[in-house]
């Protein structure tokens, strides 16, 4: 299980809302985890995978 650095710098979507609250932490891999539940689990996932899932949604 890869764990995020204690020290990263971890970023809220600028589309969260009171309910739904994403952050990610930008690496080797993307951290993903819920923000109103820090300490918690995290979704890792590959830099290259992650690039592509924002260029999709650029292409929207």
């Amino acid at each position: 299980m890869t764990l995020p650095d204690p020290t990263s710098e971890w970023r809220k979507s600028s589309t969260s809302g009171p309910e739904n609250c994403v952050e990610v932490c930008l690496g080797r891999p993307v951290m993903v985890r819920d923000s109103k539940v820090s300490d918690g689990p995290c979704l890792a996932v590959d830099s290259a995978a992650w690039a592509s899932f924002l260029n999709s949604l650029s292409s929207r």
